[in-house]
């Protein structure tokens, strides 16, 4: 592009001499308005002075000499043009300003045959991302090559203070070539340079220009050490295929597992895009902590492909597949998953789904792949296919507003029960505010479903009979009430107080249901102060809480200033026993167990919220979940506590429901302890958890990540330890070490 800037330079120098006074000139020539920059394209310069000198036959332009066309500016002191040779000679300050942003500097500039061949004197240049380049002398060769000698290149901003102390990093070479057109820079001999003292040689690096977003070629390799792969050497290779898609090749080569090879391929399309993930190795199975391989030394891999379409405005449709050959490859070959060291399953999903005015609708099938050994693949659901829809209507004339739920599903089991269900739930709600402030919500509610099960009595339903064949419907009608209180005391702030009451009624449905239906969408409950309320405390409608109940809370807030206080404490009330709910929940009886929150917040620097469940009879605690965090976004900590009479992980082991008997581990609390720090300050971030049962008294994860950034440079560095033990592993350690040299490429070196 600097060539046609100074074609155009030499296009005016041609014109006869104008006279020393002249300050502006203008070179006007015949083009259409959509035609290219061109020589013949309207030129403007200035200068002090324009001499011509008819014995050398010399045109010189002196003094803040400027030159502008299209974009496209020069500058210099003094610009000679020798008529004899062709040749254009600029001095003093010369600067190449490119309309893309990219500016070129230089003591001295020789350049002829149309400015397309040329040296160039302590050549500078500003490139795109903050990229600076320098070099004692450049040659031009046919406008699209620069050939440099003793280049130095750096993202990194010159101390201003101090302008000759070294950058934080920045690459030196005994030449390179700068690729015009290929957009491309390669350097020989080359050094990279920390604070100035050399840290790394290559004999040769390749980078894009740093105005290129996408270009082929190798990129920066990746090295570390695994307990099961041994010491590791990663080098990816990057391949734009076209403006669409690119591919990524990436072979890893191991002291322990052989070689592996990475393969990465993305592209876009006009309505979507398509990507895939896929490794391959020689897999061979490694004894761990003593235990003897259980997998046949083969190749295996993986494959990951990801998608989604645009059908119209309306619709659309897409896929997530994730699969592997084996669990134990997917574990010796993880260090390319991130910190996620096991990950316990893969899942893919197929789908279709449209979104309307108020609506939604989804059309999808889900299967699952396990990766570990505590989870049997056969055990797992195929859901082939789910049908969803939803849909929340405007106010009607009675000034209610109907919705609608409907989920329907074929779940396939090769060990465990097969379910088909069909389900609706129609709600309508009605609001209404009385005289005194009272707020008032009538809500009309019905459930129905339709079964098909076989293999009933197998995991997870545990039932009597082998085949189900039934359908219910469950209707219920809910009075809500609600009286705010609020008192504005000044300089004591505001409060407020709120009774909350609700009258649910419907017919009792009780015990029965975990003999009759299949349970696929409710197998876990948790009482707590937000499903207090409500026609279902069950995540789903596999399980309905029916009968006559009052649930009753109240809650209190005040604003002080600037702090907040609110209390909540509640209580469901029925009028007979439900042995559906098990006792460990705190709904069985009667009356059910207190639920409770207080959330605190004096300052902008400190919160804390406090959840927890007591026992009606006993007032012992049942759960406890809580939360704090004090600090400045510079820096910040947090804490957390967690406590559960059970465990909720090992509930579907045996037949429910669990009894000390039968399953004494379900009764074992869950008691943990976590606490974090992040930290925003300036150009570093920080942060930092552990967790730490205090069941068993031991750590069950601990981790860290400290970045540094600046305009040139990012440094990362991240530990991670896990002391649960996975498929016979005795936890994992990983140590990752990242460091990006923006505009040219990131290393990485990663221990596990």
């Amino acid at each position: 592009m600097a060539r046609t800037l100074l074609g155009c330079v030499l296009a005016l120098l041609l014109l006869p001499a104008l006279p020393a006074h002249a300050q502006l000139g203008v070179l006007t020539g015949a083009a259409s308005n959509n035609a290219a920059p061109s020589r013949n394209e309207p030129v403007t310069f200035s200068a002090d002075q324009v001499q011509y000198d008819q014995q050398n036959n010399l045109v010189i332009a002196a003094g803040h000499v400027e030159a502008w066309q299209n974009g496209h500016i020069l500058r210099a002191d003094k610009v000679v043009f020798d008529r004899n040779t062709g040749t254009v000679a600029a001095t003093g300050h010369v600067v190449l300003m490119e309309p893309d942003g990219e500016v070129m500097f230089a003591d001295y500039a020789e350049l002829s045959q149309d400015m397309k061949e040329g040296v160039l004197r302590d050549f500078r240049a500003l490139l795109a991302q903050n990229g600076k380049l320098a070099a004692n002398g450049a040659r031009r060769t046919a406008g699209e090559i620069n050939e440099l000698s003793r280049v130095v290149y750096s993202a990194c901003n010159v101390c201003k203070k101090n302008p000759n102390r070294p950058p934080l990093w920045q690459i030196t070479a005994s030449s390179g070539v700068q690729d015009m057109q290929h957009k491309r820079d390669e350097y020989y001999n080359a050094t990279l340079q920390m604070f100035g003292l050399p840290v790394f040689w290559f004999p040769y690096i390749s980078t894009p220009d740093p105005s290129v977003k996408r270009a082929s070629g190798l990129l920066i390799p990746s090295i570390g050490n695994s307990s099961t792969l041994g010491a590791f050497f990663a080098q990816p290779y990057y391949w734009v295929l076209d403006d669409q898609s690119d591919v990524t090749l990436t072979p890893v080569l191991t002291t322990r597992a052989g070689a592996e090879m990475e393969a990465d391929y993305r592209r876009r399309f006009n309505d979507g895009y398509f990507e895939f993930n896929g490794s391959a190795a020689y897999f061979i199975d490694h004894p761990i902590d003593g235990v003897p391989p259980t997998t046949q030394d083969s190749i295996q891999g993986t494959a990951a492909l990801k998608g989604q379409f645009d059908y119209n405005d309306t619709w659309r449709w897409g896929f997530d597949i994730n699969r592997a050959s084996s669990s134990e490859f997917v574990t010796q070959y993880h260090f390319g998953n991130g910190l996620d060291l096991n990950p316990n399953l893969l899942t893919s999903d197929i789908y279709a789904e449209g979104f309307g005015e108020g609506a939604y609708a989804r059309l999808d099938s889900q299967f699952y792949q396990g990766l570990t050994s505590v989870i049997v693949d056969s055990e797992l659901p195929v859901v082939l296919p789910r049908f969803q829809y939803a849909y929340f209507g405007q106010p009607d004339a009675l000034g209610g507003r109907f919705s609608l739920y409907t989920n329907d599903f074929n779940v396939y089991r090769l060990d465990g029960t097969n379910t088909q269900r069909a389900a609706v739930t129609m709600n309508w709600e009605r609001p209404f505010v009385g005289a005194l402030g009272d707020l008032w919500k009538i809500a009309l509610n019905l459930d129905a479903a339709s079964y098909n099960a076989s293999h009933f009595n197998e995991q997870p339903n545990f039932g009597t009979h082998d085949d189900i064949d039934d359908a219910r419907a469950l209707p219920q009608v809910a009075v809500d009430f609600r009286w705010p209180f609020m008192r504005n005391s000044g300089a004591w702030g505001t409060q407020i107080i709120e009774p909350h009451l609700q009258l649910v009624v419907g017919p009792q449905t009780g015990a029965g249901q975990d003999d009759k239906y299949p349970n696929e969408d409710s197998l876990d409950l948790e009482f707590t102060d937000m499903n207090l309320f409500g026609f279902n405390r069950f995540n789903g409608i596999d399980r309905l809480d029916g009968g006559i109940r009052l649930n009753a809370a109240l809650q209190g807030t005040w604003y002080l200033g600037g702090t907040t206080f609110d209390g909540f404490i509640g209580q469901a009330y029925r009028t007979n026993k439900d042995s559906l709910f098990p006792q460990y929940t705190g709904l069985h009886d009667e009356v059910s167990d207190i639920v409770t929150h207080v959330y605190f917040a004096p300052t902008k620097w400190f919160d804390m919220m406090w959840r927890a469940r007591f026992n009606h009879n006993t007032f012992n605690t049942e759960m406890t979940d809580a939360t704090a965090s004090i600090g400045v976004p510079k820096f910040r900590l947090a804490g957390g506590y967690l406590y559960t009479a059970y465990d909720p992980y090992t509930l579907f082991d045996t037949a429910p429901p669990p009894t000390p008997a039968t399953d004494p581990s379900f009764f074992q609390p869950r008691d943990e302890i976590s606490l974090s720090a992040t930290s925003n300050w300036g150009q570093y971030r920080f942060d930092a958890f552990a967790r730490r049962d205090l069941t068993l008294n031991q750590m069950v994860a601990v981790g860290a990540d400290a970045i540094y950034e600046n305009e040139c440079l990012i440094l990362d560095l991240k530990y991670y330890r896990a002391y649960t033990s996975i498929d016979g592993e005795n936890g994992e350690t990983v140590l990752l070490f990242l460091i990006t040299f923006k505009t040219v490429g990131q290393f990485g070196y990663r221990a596990i």
